[in-house]
């Protein structure tokens, strides 16, 4: 056990000083922290450009109908033609000018909006919408139904998804946040495995090609040298992953309370309140998609969904299902690092290994949208493909005995996995310059103590 010991120190203390962990645990926080950060920062931020546009009504129904906001200023012109405009649009100083053909009842195309510069998401949607409003007003007038009547009649909807046990207790869940969770669990494990199960071979194969292994197995067994690298790499692994949890959250609430301090102030419990007991929609009926983003009774509903999560289970059966699944993986890997003599040798025994991670990123999705089906629940308990679904099916809700199971299962596998990687990575260790197929390996692991 202590020679075990110290093969894990060395191999943890080997790739933890290296530059290439450290530059990753830097750089990874700081990726994960701008993936958060910046699509809200880019949304949040408005455009105080001011934008002059002219607007040529063919039609004559949009007079004066589309409005000016705070940075859009529309010019009506009468009498102008498209051309004189355009021959002399940049001393006109427009941003653009807006032709709105007779056609436009029928026709939905008969609307061209002219510019030097690709014009702008906000301004196309400021004018689509307040001209279908119109032609709605326009036509709801001509059947002689009221606009009035229609407004009062609108209502906002939100399905409030609520779980209940066999004894009666009651849970509001999160499909939406739940999916995300699930999702990001079920790949952050297909990804490790991947990328520290390659190191467990990648390093089997350096000690073996430079023959220090014959050394190393001078003073330990085989199987001990195997476990020692697994472990190492793995706890390499784990320590890395909370560092990327630990920096990630203390940069994000940094950036936070450095820029976005007033967040926290705002009381958006009274303000929902005070908004239905007024028998007001909590969201106004036409808003921008910054200020719906942004409004308290979002911000609110979103911060709930989050602390919705039970986050202590889902980080435990992450870290079970991270270990338990490289564990699994990762003695096949050493496994055959120890048959070949170099990577390109290593490609006809991948497939066999690569095909269940293959099939469980696909099945996660399945089990995205229905995390009861047959299929989820049977890629779940099937220990090669568990990892990954499970965590997708956790997220949601599992029953205690399928957990247990898949967990047991899992265990029970990792060990027969080890065994039997444990009679190759014995035999193939020391051997060199020979090809090795399926039928040789057999053979390694039919070779009695």
């Amino acid at each position: 056990m202590n020679k075990i010991k110290l093969i894990i120190s060395r191999e943890y203390l080997t790739r933890v000083k290296k530059k290439s962990f450290i530059v990753m645990t830097i750089l990874g926080p700081i990726l994960f922290a701008a993936m958060m950060i910046v699509p809200a920062w880019l949304a949040s931020i408005e455009d105080t450009e001011i934008k002059n546009i002219a607007i040529i009504d063919e039609s004559g129904v949009f007079i004066n109908k589309i409005e000016n906001t705070k940075f859009i200023k529309f010019d009506y012109l009468e009498n102008q033609k498209l051309k004189d405009i355009k021959s002399n649009f940049s001393e006109l100083n427009y941003y653009a000018v807006l032709q709105i053909l007779p056609s436009i009842s029928y026709e939905p195309s008969a609307v061209h909006l002219y510019s030097n510069k690709q014009s702008s998401f906000e301004v196309i949607s400021h004018i689509s919408n307040a001209m279908e409003e119109e032609l709605k007003y326009k036509k709801l007038k001509a059947n002689g139904i009221n606009e009035d009547i229609l407004k009062s009649i609108k209502s906002d909807v939100n399905v409030r998804t609520i779980q209940w046990t066999d004894e009666g207790d009651e849970k509001e869940n999160f499909t939406e946040v739940n999916m995300i969770l699930g999702y990001a669990s079920g790949f952050l494990i297909y990804f490790f495995i991947f990328l520290f199960g390659a190191q467990v071979m990648r390093g089997v194969i350096e000690e073996k090609t430079s023959r220090i292994v014959e050394i190393i197995v001078s003073s330990v067994k085989p199987f001990q040298l195997m476990m020692g690298k697994i472990v190492g790499i793995a706890l390499v692994g784990l320590t890395q992953f909370l560092l990327w949890i630990v920096l990630t959250f203390t940069i994000v609430f940094g950036i936070k309370m450095a820029f976005f301090s007033d967040l926290g102030k705002i009381d958006t419990q009274e303000i929902v309140a005070q908004n239905l007991f007024e028998n007001q929609s909590p969201l106004p009926a036409t808003t921008n998609i910054n200020e719906d983003f942004a409004s308290p009774d979002k911000i609110s509903l979103i911060l709930d969904k989050i602390k919705s999560v039970n986050y202590p289970l889902v980080i435990g059966l992450f870290i079970f299902y991270f270990i338990g699944g490289y564990l699994l993986y990762g003695s096949l890997f050493a496994a055959i690092g120890a048959a070949v003599d170099n990577e390109t040798d290593t490609q006809q025994f991948m497939l066999p290994i690569t095909i269940p991670l293959i099939l469980g990123i696909f099945v996660m999705m399945n089990a995205i949208q229905t995390p009861d089906s047959p299929v989820a629940f049977w890629f779940s308990i099937i220990p090669f493909t568990s990892p990954i679904v499970m965590m997708v099916r956790v997220a949601f809700h599992v029953d205690p005995w399928e957990l247990y199971l898949s967990m047991g299962i899992l265990v029970i596998t990792f060990i027969g996995t080890t065994w039997l990687a444990g009679k190759i990575y014995r035999t193939g260790i020391l051997m060199y310059g020979k090809k090795v197929n399926y039928a040789e390996l057999w053979k390694w692991i039919r070779y009695k103590s």
